[in-house]
This record gives structure tokens, C-alpha cells and sequence, in this order.
């Protein structure tokens, strides 16, 4: 079903967000720390009109996927629940938000850990801005959005995915401060682009470690008696507390000062080196990646012009982002990409998703 179908006509407002790619500052943003995403070429579209029946009406184009449920009720749990929270928290905000229909639609590879989930909500709430003409600004859009995901979809998620699909561009990382909130535009290192490859090892957040992760740093904050793990800033600091907190702490520590050095300016190769720095310690210090993570990472370091490589999104599946050379990237992609498929041992087939694949 299209969305002229769907509305019988023209839809009363749209809007779409993009999703994200992390570069460096993983498993951060819960602990008060530092990132730094790009956006994704690719997008999420919301649209929407008032429902004529006092039902809402929610329909995925890339599910095919139908929800319906009273002005009273609730959506059941999947993509319906993103949409409702976001509808749902801006009515706690005392804007009055009549039965909807709600048309969604994206090319963002779903489950690859790219946040098509922040996507929705943050396209969600831009469509019912524009419809509505309430007064949110975009960091407090994603303040709405990350609220709704944890409230509704039931994932303890930090903010990073949704300031980076409300704030972000795909030609230029966010530096983003969780703590703060403080966000500023960094330019990629001269002469770089980005790969990034999905292993076709779908990941479920809400059913992987995630939440258990979470824990154990709010644990090893409370032993080392800060607020958060942002607040230590001397690796050696950790080294005194009990498994798994020593190397959940020693992840989050040495991984806010990778994002910390990345801003500052440094050259292409410096930032491949601090890639690959992430990936191991996302592997060995955090244990959020998989083999097929682990490979095609390696798969990607392998091929010229690639400067560095790692898993991206919080893991137990998902994608791989590398830092390349301009010239070299589209070959080097086509060629781990390639690589992956005919050696990954469970079989998966990955997808080239950046740079977007050619017609």
C-alpha cells in the first residue's frame, strides 16, 4: 500500500530523519560521555493526517505491517509503539494530539544498527510539529524521542541516536557531550570517506545485553564514587575494580578519550588507529561484538586505502563503518563486501549500505 492509498489523498504533513553512524564514542552516551556520529544518507518517512473514525491508524510501508487501536488504548509492541510513545509524550506536554493516521516508510536497513529506530521518532515527531505547530526545538525533539524509546519500546537507551538523527548531516560528524548536550559540527579528517557494510546478522537491542551493560557501568561509577564513568579520566583508576566492572569502566574511560583526541583536528590515519582501538575494546573490554563483527572488521583493515575499521551500534550484530580514503573507498567496500560473502562462516551475506550502492 502507498501513501495515497493509505490517506485516500495527500497526507496533512511529512517529515523524515535520518539514521546514524557512529565513528567513535560507543556505549558512552549512557555514562555522561562524548560521541561522535554521522547521519545516513539514507532516511525514514513519516506522514500523517487526523483520523476521521477516533481510532489511530498506523501502517509501515517496509513492514506491511497494519496497527490500529482506540484514542484510549495502545499499540501493540513494535514499530506501533515507537510512534505512539512519541504521540503519547507530546500530549503529557499538554499539546492536544487528535486520533491519527500515520503512514512510515524507510530505506534504512532495519535491525543493522544504524538506529532506524531513532529515525522513526524523531521523523514521527518533525511530522507532528509541522502538523500541529507546537514550539520544540530540535535538541529537545530528541530529548521527546529518546523518552519514548524507553518508556514505550522499553529499551534504557542514552541520547546519541536521537541528537544524531535530529541534529546530524551525513558529510560531517557531531560532537556531542551527553552530559551537556553541548553539540558541534567537526569536519571528517581531509581526504576521508566513509564504508559501511552490514553483516546480515540482524541485532534486537532490547533483547541483547544492552540494559545489562548499562548496569554494570552505573556499578562501577558507583564503586569508583562519581556520578558517571565520564567523570574518571585516568584509566589507572579502574584497574582496582572487581570483573566485569574493571573492563566495562577501562571500555568507557579509553573510549571518551579517543572521542576527546578525534576532535582536536588530527589526520586521517590517527583517526583509522583510534577506529580500530574501538573495536577491540568493544570486543575484548565490553564483549558487544560477534565473529561475523570481528571479521568483516578485519575484512575491511585488509583492503587499500582503509585507514580503520570497527563495529558500529551497540552490538550483537549489526554493521561495520570504516574510514577511507575518498579515492579508494567504493572499491574498497565493493571488495570487502565480497570478501565477507564468500567467507563468513555462518553464511551470512552482508550489504554494502555507504556509499550507497549504484542503480
Amino acid at each position: 500500500m502507498n501513501a495515497e492509498l493509505f490517506f485516500g489523498g495527500a497526507p496533512e504533513a511529512s517529515a523524515s530523519a535520518s539514521g546514524r553512524v557512529n565513528l567513535l564514542g560507543e556505549h558512552t552516551d549512557y555514562n555522561d560521555g562524548y560521541m561522535l556520529p554521522v547521519a545516513t544518507p539514507q532516511r525514514t518517512e513519516v506522514a500523517l493526517s487526523r483520523s476521521n473514525d477516533g481510532h489511530f491508524h498506523f501502517y509501515s510501508a517496509t513492514l506491511d505491517s497494519h496497527v490500529t487501536f482506540a484514542q484510549d488504548g495502545s499499540a501493540p509492541s513494535g514499530f506501533g509503539s515507537y510512534i505512539e510513545g512519541c504521540i503519547r509524550l507530546i500530549q503529557a506536554r499538554g499539546i492536544d494530539v487528535p486520533p491519527l493516521r500515520v503512514f512510515c516508510q524507510t530505506n534504512l536497513a532495519v535491525g543493522s544498527g544504524l538506529s532506524s529506530s531513532a529515525a522513526l521518532e524523531v521523523a514521527t515527531l518533525r511530522a507532528l510539529r509541522s502538523l500541529l505547530g507546537f514550539d520544540l526545538d530540535d535538541v529537545a525533539l530528541a530529548q521527546v524521542a529518546q523518552r519514548a524509546e524507553i518508556d514505550f519500546a522499553h529499551v534504557n537507551c542514552g541520547i546519541m541516536d536521537q541528537m544524531a538523527s535530529s541534529l546530524a548531516d551525513p558529510d560531517t560528524m557531531l560532537f556531542i557531550d551527553a552530559r551537556t548536550l553541548e553539540h558541534r559540527l567537526v569536519p571528517l579528517p581531509p581526504g576521508t570517506s566513509l564504508v559501511v557494510i552490514d553483516t546480515g546478522v540482524a541485532r534486537k537491542l532490547a533483547a541483547s545485553k544492552y540494559n545489562e551493560r548499562r548496569s554494570e557501568c552505573q556499578e562501577a561509577a558507583r564503586l569508583l564514587h562519581v556520578t558517571a564513568l565520564r567523570d574518571v579520566t585516568d584509566l589507572a583508576a579502574v584497574e582496582a575494580l572487581p570483573e566485569p566492572m574493571r573492563r566495562r569502566a577501562r571500555h568507557v574511560v579509553s573510549e571518551n578519550l579517543r572521542v576527546l583526541e578525534a576532535i582536536e583536528g588530527i589526520d586521517g590515519v590517527r583517526f583509522g588507529e583510534l577506529m580500530n582501538q574501538c573495536h577491540f575494546s568493544l570486543r575484548d573490554d565490553y564483549e558487544v561484538s560477534i565473529p561475523e563483527l570481528d571479521f568483516l572488521a578485519q575484512v575491511l583493515r585488509e583492503q587499500e586505502g582503509v585507514l580503520g575499521a570497527r563495529m558500529t551500534g551497540a552490538g550483537f550484530g549489526g554493521a561495520c563503518v570504516a574510514l577511507c580514503r575518498t579515492e579508494l573507498a567504493e572499491q574498497a567496500g565493493v571488495a570487502a563486501l565480497k570478501a565477507y560473502d564468500e567467507n563468513a562462516n555462518n553464511g551470512a551475506k552482508g550489504r554494502l549500505l555507504i556509499p550507497v550502492p549504484r542503480a
